[in-house]
């Protein structure tokens, strides 16, 4: 049985203002959507009725799947463990490049068909023995409403939850946001302004912002992924930057994932990633000082394997999403020279494996 919730567009959206023209704005993320009675946001799921915002998707996903943690990915939280994922519909930025389009992009709310309120994912959570919760597919920040009352849930159940997102959100709902999220894995697309503009219709800084934020204002742990897209965020230069301004603004200790890009969505002319530009990647990373940098969306052992930051013994050994090999403490250090790996870590007893587990909830 579901909630009791009132899953309607009506839900009440938090982070808004009334104009003196009639028109509301929206607060939540820089996009800054001024809104006339009846008009949506440019996420698709935040609207104006009745002179007020509404959430449209509180209590609505487009399905829920228990997927091993390395998926989202998330390397140094609790590796092995299984994740309950969910999203809802719509996104706040406008990636050409996007893997879930059908997803994030969807203007059919007839694709929302599992219902499910704060609770009822929390004890799915624990009945399905995941560790952790993930608001993934889509952003969970133009849900955030839903996601929040979805963490207070889990952590009254003991479960951990993930934001995986682009980071893109102005600082007082994130600052409410990330009080109640554990950790995170953020989507930097690149590291100049005019591929935000030109590629996802959103700028840099505000992603920045985030991550400076996450680092020097919480105690989430989040880590980093970069779609490498041919010819557009792939040179060395830029490459050099990025990992350059991490370890400066971020430090060494935070994880980043090179992912392969496919051919998808709006970009299905371009060729994919080669193997040998996210080596290079991984090269100047490491150069640039960072410990943990990953090759994804690739089969890449080596790209895939954690090594101890101080004596570079392999303590984690991944092929895909699957791992082979778990040589971590019970207190997340390195057994050979008693270095701490950075992250969370519990007692590991066997990996949930590469499996994805459909799990049904409520049906609208």
């Amino acid at each position: 049985m579901n909630d009791a919730i009132d899953i309607t567009e009506r839900y009440p959206a938090r982070y808004w203002h009334k104009l003196d023209d009639g028109r509301i704005q929206c607060d939540l993320c820089p996009r800054d959507c001024k809104l006339r009675e009846g008009q949506r946001g440019a996420c698709f799921v935040r609207a104006c009725i009745d002179d007020a915002m509404v959430l449209t998707t509180y209590g609505r996903s487009s399905g829920f799947c228990v997927d091993p943690i390395e998926k989202k990915p998330l390397f140094h939280f609790y590796p092995g463990s299984r994740i309950l994922s969910f999203g809802t519909a719509g996104c706040n930025l406008a990636c050409k490049f996007c893997q879930n389009w059908d997803i994030s992009k969807s203007r059919d709310f007839d694709r929302l068909t599992d219902l499910a309120g704060p609770q009822d994912i929390a004890r799915a959570a624990r009945e399905t023995d995941c560790r952790s919760v993930a608001f993934t597919y889509n952003d969970p920040v133009i849900f955030a409403e839903y996601a929040m009352d979805v963490a207070d849930a889990c952590r009254e159940q003991g479960v951990k939850t993930v934001a995986v997102t682009a980071g893109y959100m102005h600082d007082q709902p994130r600052r409410e946001f990330y009080a109640k999220m554990d950790a995170a894995n953020v989507d930097l697309k690149a590291f100049t302004d005019e591929f935000y503009f030109k590629l996802t219709g959103a700028h840099l800084q505000p992603v920045l912002d985030t991550l400076v934020y996450l680092k020097h204002e919480t105690d989430v742990w989040f880590e980093l992924t970069t779609l490498l897209i041919p010819g557009y965020n792939d040179s060395e230069h830029e490459i050099g930057r990025m990992c350059d301004w991490i370890a400066k603004e971020l430090g060494c200790d935070v994880p980043l994932h090179f992912s392969a890009f496919h051919p998808h969505y709006k970009m299905t002319e371009l060729e994919a990633t080669p193997p040998q530009t996210l080596q290079m990647a991984r090269g100047i990373a490491h150069a640039a000082g960072l410990s943990y940098v990953y090759a994804g969306n690739i089969r890449d052992v080596e790209g895939g394997t954690t090594r101890c930051a101080a004596c570079l013994t392999p303590l984690i050994v991944r092929d895909w999403y699957a791992i082979n090999d778990y040589r971590v403490t019970d207190g997340g250090a390195c057994p050979e020279c008693g270095a701490a790996l950075a992250g969370h870590y519990g007692k590991f007893e066997q990996q949930y494996g590469p499996q994805r587990i459909r799990v049904v909830m409520g049906r609208s």
